[in-house]
């Protein structure tokens, strides 16, 4: 029988954490090979939170839900300013 007097540890070993970048080129991509305008639908999806602006093409749909809206936007506007040399 367990001892009852110590504390147990447990621990949940998690995945490769998926970056807000990665996911950007990837659902881009497989937009843009369905044929949508891919600024379009990502932006629909963020502004809406509804999935289903986004193909589940190459599994696009489930990638995108994986990352926080916000975090997209963050991704986003980080390459934004570091392209236009804000920074």
């Amino acid at each position: 029988m367990a001892n009852l007097q110590n504390t147990q540890f447990f621990q949940v070993e998690t995945g490769p954490q998926v970056q807000a970048r990665e996911v950007l080129g990837i659902v881009y991509k497989a937009l843009r090979e369905k044929g949508y305008n891919p600024v379009n639908q990502i932006v629909g999806y963020i502004m809406s939170g509804d999935p289903t602006y986004i193909t589940s093409y190459n599994g696009a749909r489930s990638l995108v839900m994986k990352v926080e809206r916000d975090e997209l936007v963050e991704e986003m506007l980080r390459e934004y300013i570091f392209n236009n040399s804000w920074e």
